[in-house]
């Protein structure tokens, strides 16, 4: 289900992250395309739309993340990781950036690098392009 996202709210949230993706970090300004406001916690999910649950991110993490909160690990005991929130965690100590990669530092980021797919082949090369030019992170 979709919540409208008043324009006084999306700038809070676009101000608030400098512009640029709270999950992969990436610009705006080098995308040729709209970033969205993320409800972290999705309304199915009970999230509400109110700044303490919204994100600002890029397509590619929105659209890969969808409504997902959490996923399972791959043992056999099926544990639930969830998702790295932009307003409770900090990156830094999720993930760290080695030219262009995002590489995990803990479950939570390992989990969030493998849903929201940071490290498919277009986004990396397109990360590290921008961290030759020094332009990323």
């Amino acid at each position: 289900m979709r919540r409208d996202i008043l324009p006084a709210l999306r700038l809070k949230v676009v101000k608030r992250a400098n512009f640029r993706c709270e999950y992969c970090r990436v610009p705006e300004y080098f995308l040729a395309t709209i970033f969205h406001v993320d409800h972290i916690r999705s309304i199915k999910h009970g999230g509400l739309t109110v700044i303490e649950n919204l994100a600002f991110a890029c397509p590619h993490c929105n659209q890969n993340k969808g409504s997902d909160v959490a996923t399972f690990t791959d043992t056999e005991d099926e544990e639930t990781i969830r998702l790295f929130n932009p307003r409770k965690d900090d990156w830094n100590a999720h993930f760290e950036v080695q030219d262009g990669e995002i590489i995990p530092m803990t479950k939570i980021g390992e989990a969030t690098v493998r849903i929201l797919g940071f490290n498919q082949p277009d986004r990396l090369i397109f990360r590290k392009a921008l961290t030759a030019a020094g332009k990323y992170p």
